[in-house]
């Protein structure tokens, strides 16, 4: 038997060391004196009726009277049982008052640095996904993912959607063609992952870089930042099956590759201007 380990735990319901030591003494011996009690805890005899009274009023001990006072504990079934039905009722307290207290949710950005990281958290991130996966990828990099979309797909019937860059295909899976992939990458300095999951997790970041940069990007459940990720991705969707079906119109009004729309918004000079390049 550890009794470290069992003070620890008792110190972790709100015991101190001292009443730990005590009550654990008491079970072994009692009814017991306050004398006794320090003899077989080792806790100062000074200390030892300062504790005595402590968990007498915690109702973890009772007090016999006489002289000296005797003491018993209360059985552990019944201090266990006890600290169980309070910590239910804490936690119930809890979980219904303290959100009304927050202004607002608190969802904080998680940094992710390097390929390997951001593709795992990727991943995790389809395995989870119930109801829709939104996702700009590279044929590259997306091979490593064709298992867990699958799995998504035809065991959770998840609605995938896919901008693909470098003539992506993945059986049975939407994936919506984008063109210019090597000037993106280009412009880019890299090859970037884009994703939104079930409408309350994104992940955005570039899982490739020249230059020997390293790979970066950031994780998050803030909905205000998801919502930009989510229709970033639709948006791309929307102008590529345009493109798709109105070809020789858009090219009419906004020339090859969308040049006077870009010129227009971005100017002559834009480090980001191939990625509305969808021609």
């Amino acid at each position: 038997m550890d009794l470290d380990h069992i003070i620890e735990s008792l110190k972790a319901m709100g015991f101190n060391t001292y009443e730990a030591k005590v009550y654990l003494a008491l079970l072994k011996h009692h009814p017991a004196t306050g004398y006794e009690i320090s003899k077989e805890s080792g806790v100062p005899q000074a200390r030892a009726y300062d504790t005595l009274k402590a968990l007498e009023n915690a109702s973890a001990v009772v007090s016999l009277g006489g002289k000296p006072t005797q003491y018993l504990p209360v059985s552990p079934e019944e201090l266990l049982n006890r600290w169980d039905n309070s910590f239910k009722d804490s936690m119930k307290c809890l979980r219904k008052e303290l959100p009304a207290l927050s202004d607002e949710t608190i969802e904080p950005i998680v940094n992710l640095r390097g390929r390997e990281s951001i593709l795992k958290h990727a991943i995790e991130l389809i395995k989870k996904a119930e109801k829709n996966i939104f996702l700009e990828i590279w044929s590259e990099d997306a091979a490593l993912f064709s298992e867990a979309l699958t799995e998504a797909r035809e065991d959770r019937n998840v609605d995938i959607k896919i901008v693909g860059y470098n003539n992506l295909k993945l059986e049975g899976i939407d994936v919506f063609p984008h063109g210019l992939a090597d000037n993106i990458e280009e412009s880019l300095g890299g090859r970037w992952l884009i994703m939104s999951v079930d409408d309350s997790e994104g992940l955005v970041g570039t899982v490739f870089a020249t230059g020997g940069r390293a790979a970066q990007a950031v994780q998050t459940r803030n909905p205000g930042i998801v919502l930009i990720i989510k229709e970033l991705i639709v948006h791309d969707i929307f102008l590529l099956d345009v493109e798709r079906n109105l070809h020789k119109e858009m090219v009419q009004v906004y020339g090859k590759d969308l040049v006077k729309l870009r010129k227009r918004i971005l100017g002559n000079e834009s480090t980001i201007m191939h990625h509305f390049s969808f021609c």
